[in-house]
């Protein structure tokens, strides 16, 4: 699984990084997080609001800092 986190790298991407993180770690699940901090990369994701997160390749959210629970209620299961 590929996670992508979209922004400039600003307090929200920051803060929904670690979350991601969090996440993972409390669900016990492998994945590789990215940084997109290209603003032409952002937007081939249709993403105009950051930060975004991307789980494989699919946008999930936008604009928001999810929390914990939030993201791993995205996550795919096995």
């Amino acid at each position: 699984m590929i996670i992508k986190i979209l922004g400039s790298g600003c307090k929200k991407c920051l803060a929904l990084e670690a979350n991601v993180k969090a996440a993972l770690s409390e669900a016990d699940v492998k994945a590789e997080v990215e940084k997109v901090t290209d603003f032409v990369d952002i937007a081939r994701y249709g993403v105009m609001s950051t930060p975004g997160l991307v789980i494989d390749e699919k946008v999930v959210s936008s604009g928001r800092v999810l929390t914990p629970p939030q993201i791993s209620a995205l996550l795919p299961t096995a």
